[in-house]
């Protein structure tokens, strides 16, 4: 595999972290949001990835393939004196996780960190393959 290969799957990798990253500061930003756009409880996005092959030699990339909304219920609070209450009470509130959200965040950051230290790696491999070939 050459170290071009590598800048391309390191590079596809923090497209993907990116991406990430950014569901998931949109879901912590939203953890507390009673209605969406549309009036409805937020769903908290979940990006969804697909490996890609990057050449013949057998290099595999990454690529972000959708953002979809969690499936998972809302949580209902009990507030019956705020207008988005149902007739028991309860609001239904976003089903963000926070807790899950930040172990997510630190997850991509770590990734991302990891994949930009992996290109500089190559680049520094370049450069000293140019200098003996200089």
């Amino acid at each position: 595999m050459s170290l071009f290969n590598v800048m391309t799957i390191a590079g596809s990798a923090l497209t993907a972290q990116s991406a990430r990253l950014n569901a998931t500061a949109s879901n912590l930003a939203n953890a507390d949001s009673v209605a969406d756009a549309d009036g409805k409880p937020y769903r908290a996005k979940q990006v969804v990835f697909q490996a890609m092959p990057v050449t013949t030699d057998g290099g595999v990339g990454v690529r972000v393939t959708g953002v979809v909304a969690s499936a998972a219920p809302g949580r209902m609070v009990y507030d019956p004196k705020s207008p988005a209450a149902n007739e028991q009470g309860y609001v239904e509130m976003p089903n963000v996780n926070v807790v899950e959200e930040m172990t997510n965040m630190i997850s991509a950051s770590r990734a991302y960190q990891t994949n930009a230290e992996i290109m500089s790696a190559a680049k520094a491999l370049l450069v000293k393959t140019l200098a003996i070939a200089s």
